[in-house]
């Protein structure tokens, strides 16, 4: 009962870390993984001990990093690695060479690690972390940009990197601990068995399982059926000698053009995420604060080391490679400039196999964690240095300025989406019109699809107004799509040519009572479609036409009238609630005495 107590108030102290920490390290706009990792620290032996022994929950953390693998092999189609070749293969490729040259000879020359060792520190050093960047780019709404989507080809080659690192370390292990040839051929022998049987496997006995599963229909068999291939394949490699890790990536690189690949990534996913922040905590918990403590200048040094060696290259290969501008490059090489989640399974397998002191485990971990939490405060510190510049308006030509259309019935302010259909349909009726705006490229755009009675100016101008003869205009239309600019265009109007009538664009309700105040008629510009695509819905709800029709009508008439009414209350909130309450039971009645008629009309029309 003891180990079932233990195990029980583990896992809710993980949990509770978990909920506590995260959500706060987000808010903080650290990131999840951060939060992870600083929830580990605090429950770890450094800091509140309430978990006295790490070790034991590090093996089923490591499940997170497998099944992050697998998703990665699944998301590497053949034909997806292809179009991304020159940036995976080119710059992430030339990434992880030169960083791990360097500070794999920094560590050789400068710490006096063995060649092996050094070769190993470098090459894991070199890589970034995938949830980490990610997660980053992703909050800041930067994956799409053009440094983000490198970034992306960046991380996806070092995730492929890892599988072959994470396999080198036994043979490197075994070399730096003396053993014979005669063994290393027997266990790359395994090795090489083990891949032939998940590879053959893979092909020939993986897709018929997963058909015949998913002809049960039952969600929980197809869950099952998914782990098991994960972690069978994981501990198929992990027998031969090589690492869990492998056999995940080697099974979903197989499945990735399986037609159940984005059933197992579903399946997988929640697993994955719990298993990832478990994996990020365990790490936490390893961090020897201690020796923060003891030697803070050298567990300093080594984390700035590990930034400025990397900055520097990943700022050159963004710019040179990459083709980004300055600031860009900096961002790309900011995110990517801390370690990685795949270094703490590389450094912790090299441990295992003596090619890692305890020492230079504890500190290379916490230099990894302490370059993460680096990484925001960086990001910040650039958005300050470099703040985006205004884009430099175009200046119009000259021609865009002269106004050379004569007593104009119509002046249209704003050719976006609403002011290009209603200026469509005047030119159909051939009614002369005017139509003004600011964007340049919006009137260039006009003016190629022969549209010439558009013009570059700013309807609040009174000069422009003039020289756009509204005074000789029957109707003022305003159809820009910021509602302060619309109801200020409106005011002016309504001040300088009272005898034009204004028809204006409205967002919501208020903007239609402040328009309303000033006698100018408002078009809510997502009223009339929604009603139409509320009589669709009716029609598939099985109204008849003439039904659907009725109740829209209906509907508009009432919605118009409430809307008058709330005119003569819309600055007091309660009186707006109250109304609109009263509004909805009375539409309800009305539609229900509708039914009623219609019913009433039917039983009069049968014989």
């Amino acid at each position: 009962m003891e180990h079932g107590d233990s195990f029980l108030q583990s896992g809710v102290v993980f949990l509770l870390a978990a909920v506590l920490v995260v959500p706060l390290a987000k808010r903080l706009q650290l990131g999840s993984v951060l939060g992870y990792l600083l929830a580990g620290v605090l429950i770890g032996p450094s800091v509140l001990g309430l978990i006295g022994n790490p070790q034991s929950v590090a093996q089923i953390s490591e499940l997170g990093v497998v099944l992050l693998l697998f998703i990665i092999g699944l998301e590497l189609s053949p034909r997806r690695l292809w179009v991304m070749r020159r940036s995976v293969f080119g710059v992430g490729l030339a990434q992880v060479l030169v960083c791990g040259l360097l500070i794999g000879s920094i560590a050789y020359s400068m710490f006096n690690q063995p060649c092996n060792s050094a070769l190993i520190l470098g090459l894991g050093l070199a890589l970034s972390s995938t949830a980490f960047g990610l997660q980053i780019l992703a909050e800041r709404k930067e994956l799409s940009k053009p440094h983000g989507r490198l970034a992306f080809a960046i991380l996806l080659f070092q995730d492929i990197a890892a599988i072959p690192l994470i396999a080198l370390i036994p043979m490197l292990g075994s070399a730096h601990q003396g053993t014979s040839a005669g063994d290393e051929v027997g266990q790359l022998a395994k090795i090489i068995i083990s891949i032939a049987i998940v590879v053959i496997g893979g092909r020939y006995l993986l897709r018929p399982v997963f058909r015949v599963v998913a002809k049960t229909g039952l969600r929980e068999v197809s869950t099952a059926t998914a782990l098991l291939v994960v972690l069978g394949t994981a501990w198929l490699m992990e027998l031969a000698g090589v690492s869990m890790a492998l056999g995940a990536f080697l099974a979903g690189l197989l499945l990735a053009d399986s037609e159940y690949r984005h059933e197992l990534e579903a399946q997988i996913e929640p697993f994955k995420g719990l298993l990832l922040g478990l994996f990020f905590m365990s790490v936490g918990m390893t961090a020897d604060f201690v020796l923060l403590l003891n030697e803070p200048w050298i567990v300093l040094g080594f984390t700035l080391i590990l930034v400025c060696a990397k900055l520097p290259i990943l700022f050159a290969i963004g710019r040179w490679l990459g083709a980004l501008d300055r600031r860009s490059a900096l961002a790309l090489a900011v995110v990517l400039a801390s370690g990685g989640e795949f270094a703490f399974v590389v450094f912790k397998m090299a441990h295992q196999h003596g090619l890692f002191t305890d020492r230079l485990l504890s500190l290379v971990v916490l230099s990894i964690t302490l370059s993460m939490a680096l990484t925001p405060l960086l990001l910040l510190a650039i958005g300050k240095l470099f703040k985006p510049q205004p884009v430099a308006e175009r200046e119009p030509p000259e021609e865009y300025r002269q106004f050379n259309a004569d007593a104009p019935r119509v002046v249209i302010a704003g050719m976006g989406r609403m002011g290009q259909i209603v200026a469509r349909v005047l030119r159909a009726q051939r009614v002369p019109f005017v139509a003004l705006d600011t964007s340049v490229e919006s009137i260039e755009q006009q003016r190629k699809l022969g549209s010439m009675s558009i013009f570059y100016g700013d309807p609040l101008r009174p000069e422009i107004l003039h020289a756009a003869h509204v005074d000789s205009a029957e109707l003022f239309i305003v159809a820009t799509d910021n509602p302060e600019t619309n109801i200020e265009t409106a005011r002016l109007v309504r001040k300088l040519y009272p005898h034009v009538k204004v028809i204006a664009r409205a967002r919501n309700r208020q903007h239609v009572h402040h328009l309303m105040d000033l006698e100018a008629t408002a078009v809510r510009e997502t009223f009339h479609s929604s009603l139409e695509m509320g009589r669709l819905i009716l029609l598939h709800l099985g109204l008849s036409h003439d039904q659907a029709n009725a109740r829209i009508r209906r509907f508009r008439h009432h919605d118009e009238e409430v809307l008058r009414q709330q005119h003569l209350v819309y600055n007091d909130a309660a009186a707006v609630i109250q109304t609109a309450r009263e509004a909805r039971a009375e539409l309800e009645n009305l539609f229900e005495a509708d039914v009623i008629e219609e019913r009433a009309a039917i039983r009069t029309d049968l014989p």
